[in-house]
């Protein structure tokens, strides 16, 4: 069951994005320059810059500060991290790279392309990741040339949450990353309403929400919450607020508003 379920994670993070880029060829609203510079921002803001900091200022291996093992203080981190990176390289992307490329329709293909693009980075690599361990494990290979260089006791925890990890999570686990998809396109409508007002407000409104909506992860993340059925539960919410959002912020597009 355990190489089932991820192979249906890959299958939702993977072909469901792909689907929305096919529709939105299809309907002719997709704005391939934008879903690149969307894709790119993800891939330079948070997997590159973000990352840095990580490494710069988190303990290796364990979701705490270097020099504090303060619960609130890595939450409100890990929440803001995100936020600040992801609404910030939206902002530069929208106000420098897609100066021609404003439109509602354009904030879509942003978002998507920033969400999709995370979804396959998540969702697909980490369900490759569980079918090469669990390969591993099966073949008696992981004992012999993995175990051998990882910290005590790191190596049975990692062969605990391949074997046991229910099926039911690793679909929920492609499902999380569509609801996060969901968010981004949001999030990238809000910050471009932002850019075309010329209000930078927005932007902060952005990373507020972006912050908020990652503080219960990152409490599930330091174990202090342990349900992560009420996580994804607050996600779903969060994310049917999303395409509520989306759908009506598409009239202060139609209205009008600057453009530069």
């Amino acid at each position: 069951m355990v190489m089932a379920g991820a192979v249906a994670q890959l299958c939702i993070s993977l072909f469901v994005p792909i689907g929305l880029v096919w529709y939105g060829r299809k309907k002719g609203w997709l704005s391939w320059k934008a879903l690149g510079i969307g894709a790119l921002i993800f891939l330079v803001f948070s997997q590159v810059l973000e990352k840095a900091l990580h490494i710069a200022v988190l303990e290796p291996g364990r979701p705490a500060l270097k020099g504090t093992d303060n619960v609130w203080l890595f939450v409100l981190y890990a929440a803001l991290a995100a936020g600040v990176f992801e609404e910030i390289g939206r902002y530069v992307g929208f106000r420098w790279l897609l100066k021609q490329k404003r439109a509602y329709v354009d904030g879509l293909s942003f978002g998507l392309g920033h969400g999709g693009t995370e979804a396959i980075l998540l969702g697909v690599f980490g369900a490759v990741n569980t079918m090469v361990l669990m390969s591993l494990i099966q073949t008696g290979a992981f004992d012999k040339t993995i175990a051998p260089s990882l910290p005590a006791g790191q190596a049975e925890l990692i062969k605990e949450q391949v074997l046991h990890t229910p099926f039911a999570l690793y679909i929920v686990g492609g499902l999380e990353r569509l609801l996060a998809l969901a968010v981004h396109v949001a999030l990238s409508l809000l910050v471009l309403l932002g850019v075309r007002e010329r209000q930078f407000r927005y932007v902060v409104y952005a990373i507020f929400i972006h912050a908020a909506m990652d503080v219960l992860p990152a409490l599930y993340q330091a174990k202090v919450i342990t349900n992560v059925w009420a996580v994804e539960a607050v996600l779903l919410v969060w994310a049917l607020a999303a395409v509520l959002f989306t759908r009506r912020i598409k009239r202060a597009f139609e209205q009008g508003g600057k453009k530069r």
